[in-house]
């Protein structure tokens, strides 16, 4: 009995030791935590992964309806844009959740990736500068919406998550550019990258996002400029960059979106396999769209100028409230469906839009403007920029969504210069003007080097390049306009049944904005709850 009980603890103990080693030793049938990095191919499947949570459709389009540019009756956009949201809004848990998603997911594979031994260390290296391009991706839009947030430079377990506080939003941009600058020495330019990795994240890609973190911080104009410089005068380093010759074609045409020297930084679809299809929700009915979700107001429309280079509200622009779409900036009618708007098809035939409430000579008309209408634009207007017109049935689009692309930074160098003071006709030619000329302006009042205060100019010339790509939001807030900007009714054609009330144009949505709170959103109640050292912004 004592040599049975003795046999049996010494078993025991070597069960025991054995054990331990046990989980030191990778299963030989299947991949674990040891073995998954050190395959090639579960390597490129994760950065795969990350790329596809860099960013979707709906966080691409949605800001639209929080600026003066669109109205959207839908749940959280129309609950935010009407200042009424709350910490228990869904939105700002489900964005912060999926930021922090790709941090997580980007940490875990810079964490790991060095058990690769057989990938070239350069790859491996330029693998981690396009992780460390994802995470300062997403640190910059929680910044950007929420302030202070936490840092995570790391995986964390659950207990550190628990407890992480929030960093000042100036340290998370300082991290962002420090990030940035140690991924470009291993990051290939525009000009290296074969046509099989189209869409992969380049020098171009990191100097934009540190253009746009610098400039969003608004007193680092000196630091936007020497960014900006380097990508228009330094592209035998970081990539060859142009306008292209068509504005639209950058949106709609399949060759040009998918192939340009104008992108830096698009999201990569492909027909069937990755695709979008929030335009099916843009468009008017006639051409298949379901229901207006996100309609253009009339703010925006007002801003497209004249050919001739003035403002409709300017002496001399020759515009005519009763017919107003004519001789405009032609950016408008690339961007934006309005009343009798010609839409071409795919097949090259024409259908005439007719949105005026009992213009349409086919009755029901389904795009004309009524009133409290769940599928009809609310404002009078739709969309046309990035109609795709290869589209699968049901507006589903394989077309790219460009992130960053040249003509913003064109944009961006010459706010800096202007708010540098150091804007003149050389700078002029070749940012304002050239865009200008792209979008097919010929007017020499237009393309000419104005003289006065040109912060309204550059500022309305961002707006009408950009709309519908999610930058106006970001735009009103860091010029501290948003309370003017996003306080009163938001406005649509000129089909209101009282003619006499804001000048007969369509009041859509009264909207509030407290720049005491509203430059910021909420911390997702749910975080607060899990962690204790969260605190809540302002207001909320």
């Amino acid at each position: 009995m004592k040599f049975f009980k003795k046999n049996l603890i010494i078993a025991f103990s070597l069960l025991a030791v054995a054990g331990c080693k046990k989980l030191d030793i990778a299963p030989t049938d299947r991949f674990s935590d040891l073995t998954f990095w050190t395959v090639d191919v579960n390597v490129n499947s994760a950065l795969n992964n990350n790329y596809s949570l860099l960013y979707n459709s709906s966080l691409y389009f949605e800001p639209e309806a929080l600026s003066d540019n669109a109205y959207s009756p839908s749940g959280d956009l129309n609950l935010i844009a009407s200042g009424n949201a709350t910490s228990l809004t869904a939105k700002f848990a489900g964005d912060w959740a999926s930021y922090y998603k790709t941090i997580k997911s980007v940490n875990i594979f810079l964490e790991n990736v060095d058990q690769n031994k057989t990938l070239p260390a350069a790859t491996i290296a330029r693998m981690k500068a396009e992780n460390q391009f994802m995470r300062a991706f997403a640190l910059f839009n929680l910044s950007k919406w929420y302030g202070d947030v936490p840092l995570p430079d790391h995986d964390l377990t659950p207990e550190e998550a628990q407890v992480i506080p929030r960093t000042s939003k100036a340290a998370v941009s300082d991290y962002i550019i420090a990030q940035l600058e140690a991924a470009i020495p291993n990051l290939p330019s525009k000009d290296q990258l074969p046509a099989s990795e189209n869409g992969r994240i380049t020098k171009g890609a990191a100097l934009a996002l540190q253009m746009r973190t610098l400039l969003y911080q608004g007193n680092k104009m000196n630091e936007v400029v020497a960014v900006c410089e380097k990508l228009i005068n330094n592209q035998a380093v970081y990539g060859t960059y142009s306008l292209t010759s068509n504005y639209s074609a950058l949106f709609s045409d399949p060759a040009t979106n998918k192939t340009n020297s104008e992108s830096i930084l698009s999201l990569q679809y492909v027909p069937t396999v990755r695709t979008w299809q929030n335009f099916w929700d843009f468009a008017p009915r006639t051409v298949g769209g379901r229901v207006s979700a996100m309609a253009p107001t009339q703010e925006l429309v007002n801003d497209y100028i004249m050919l001739n280079g003035k403002g409709i509200n300017e002496a001399g622009s020759g515009y005519v409230e009763s017919n107003p779409y004519i001789n405009r900036d032609p950016r408008l009618t690339a961007t934006v469906v309005y009343d009798r708007y010609t839409w071409v098809n795919p097949n090259n035939t024409t259908k005439t839009i007719y949105i005026k409430p009992g213009s349409d000579p086919v009755q029901p008309g389904l795009d004309e403007y009524s009133p409290g209408s769940q599928s009809a634009s609310a404002t009078g207007y739709y969309w046309r920029k990035y109609f795709d017109p290869i589209a699968l049935s049901s507006f589903v689009s394989g077309n790219n969504l460009h992130l960053f692309r040249y003509a913003e930074v064109l944009l961006t160098y010459a706010e800096a210069k202007n708010a540098l003071g150091q804007m003149d006709a050389t700078i002029w030619a070749k940012t304002i003007g050239a865009l200008r000329a792209r979008a097919g302006f010929t007017d020499p009042a237009a393309l000419s080097f104005p003289s006065g205060d040109l912060t309204a100019v550059i500022r309305r010339e961002r707006r009408a390049e950009l709309a519908m790509e999610g930058l106006r939001t970001d735009d009103i807030r860091r010029w501290r306009v948003a309370e003017l900007t996003m306080n009163g009714f938001a406005h649509g054609a000129k089909f209101a049944t009282d003619q006499n009330v804001d000048g007969g144009y369509i009041r859509t949505q009264q909207r509030k904005f407290n720049p005491q709170r509203d430059y910021l959103w909420a911390i997702p109640s749910s975080e607060l709850s899990l962690n204790k050292n969260l605190t809540q912004n302002p207001g909320y």
